[in-house]
């Protein structure tokens, strides 16, 4: 089991999200972050259901929902807060990145 960590944070929002897609589907309430190469400014955000986490990953909780990142994504993310937001464009995980020098218009990528 990973350390507990408060570097990164899940919103009551993307909690209640995460619980309701994991019920859905019969798995367990386990949102994993993890960054990968690309998108239009240099990374890009990627979100899944999770087992649970690995022995290296971190892990937050809220209201019962976990968030785990792995450590080298944790490294991008660290002091970020993963929100739930609805908006015209439609409904998606958004990160308030503080490392994010450059965003973009989507939300999913950043540049540090």
């Amino acid at each position: 089991m990973g350390a507990m960590t408060e570097m990164l944070t899940l919103t009551p929002a993307a909690a209640r999200r995460v619980a309701w897609i994991a019920e859905r589907q019969a798995r367990p309430a386990v949102l994993r972050l993890a960054v990968d190469g690309g998108g239009c400014s240099g990374f890009q955000y990627r979100f899944e259901l999770a087992e649970g986490p690995d022995s290296d990953d971190s892990v937050s909780e809220t209201d019962g929902v976990r968030l785990i990142v792995d450590p080298v994504s944790l490294d991008l993310v660290a002091g970020s807060v993963v929100d739930f937001v609805e908006s015209l464009g439609g409904a998606a995980f958004k990160v308030e990145n503080p490392q994010a020098a450059s965003g973009c218009g989507c939300g999913s990528s950043f540049g540090i």
